[in-house]
């Protein structure tokens, strides 16, 4: 008995870092030391040297029950992007610049092609926001998950001023809450959405969604943090609209003693959206808790900078558009659903007021 014998095949873990190597490559500047092959990453911390206050910033995620969809369709090259979108994301909320990541891959059997095509998803979507990839674990689990089966998680570091961090305290009443499109479903929610689409055919063309079931569903999650920063001096807080929905997530950045107003008339939900609204047959409320219904990412920002900020995002193929306001005081309108104390945080209360276009 050996350990081929036991089913770990290192070989094919070898053959895996061989095929992912040169996209990985590709993310390192020469802040990376030491490249490929190491037990740690190496990122020079040089550049922090001229910050008055460098601050380091760190995320971990993964990509949830997305990945059954992946591996249903065979197609394993996208749910890298949702990875780094999930994780990355996040860490710009604070303001942050993101400077490094790793990954994880855990799996029953190393496929090395398999593996090579999520690291590559991984690595286009590092590179695409200004993120070293500097290293990863590929683990093969046999006996504790079947030969199809793998999960994939990553935690990512950035670096922010004290002084430009961005979050509630810099909330006072009178922003303006500045949607940005999602691509669609992102990577949230997936177990209601399997559910929902239970016995459908992935491979099924829907008419509503001009596309396949699945092709809808393995829409890559929307890379906002070149973005972000490139508004970042207009914004005083971001909110990531990631597992909770819309309302539960701009809670976040809430302090208390401040309300939001999230006028759903300016949301048109997308058609994957309104598809899901359907199948539940549970209303808009269930589905507003899930999913973020268009609106992958919001900017509170100063009124008179609501404008520079749409164009912004408008130049770079992100649509964006006002969807409330945020106030000063703790009276909410009259027949709104209120929402706050979300993730433990107790702060400011969103009112979801109208409905959706």
């Amino acid at each position: 008995m050996d350990y081929a014998a036991a089913g770990v095949d290192t070989a094919a873990g070898d053959r895996a870092v061989e095929l992912m190597k040169d996209a990985v490559a590709r993310t390192h500047g020469p802040e990376v030391l030491g490249g490929a092959g190491g037990f740690a990453g190496m990122f020079d911390g040089a550049a922090l040297l001229g910050m008055k206050r460098p601050v380091l910033t760190t995320s971990t995620d993964g990509i949830g029950t997305k990945i059954a969809i992946a591996r249903a369709m065979g197609i394993h090259d996208t749910v890298g992007q949702d990875l780094v979108a999930m994780v990355v994301d996040d860490l710009v909320v604070s303001g942050a610049r993101p400077l490094f990541m790793t990954d994880y891959i855990a799996c029953g059997k190393v496929i090395p092609e398999r593996i090579a095509e999520i690291v590559r998803g991984i690595a286009e979507a590092c590179a695409a926001t200004g993120t070293a990839l500097v290293g990863g674990e590929t683990a093969e689990h046999p006996g504790l998950m079947a030969e199809d089966e793998y999960d994939v998680a990553g935690a990512a570091t950035g670096v922010v001023d004290y002084d430009e961090i961005r979050g509630p305290h810099r909330i006072n009443g009178g922003e303006v809450l500045v949607a940005l499109a999602s691509s669609g479903l992102h990577s949230n929610g997936y177990s209601l959405v399997r559910k929902l689409t239970e016995g459908m055919p992935l491979d099924g063309h829907v008419a509503e969604l001009g596309r396949t079931l699945g092709e809808e569903l393995l829409e890559p999650t929307r890379l906002y943090a070149k973005l972000c920063l490139e508004i970042l001096d207009d914004v005083h807080a971001f909110s990531h609209v990631t597992g909770g929905g819309l309302a539960a997530n701009v809670a976040r950045i809430l302090p208390e003693g401040t309300f939001a107003i999230v006028d759903r008339a300016e949301i048109t939900p997308p058609p994957v959206f309104q598809l899901m609204e359907s199948l539940s047959g549970a209303g808009w409320d269930a589905i507003e808790d899930a999913l973020n219904l268009g609106v992958g990412m919001v900017a509170a920002v100063q009124a008179d900078a609501a404008a520079r900020v749409i164009e912004t995002s408008k130049a770079s193929g992100v649509d964006a558009w006002e969807i409330g306001q945020v106030f000063a005081g703790s009276v909410a309108p009259a027949n709104a659903r209120l929402v706050s104390g979300t993730k433990g945080i107790d702060g400011g209360t969103v009112a979801m007021v109208g409905s959706y276009s």
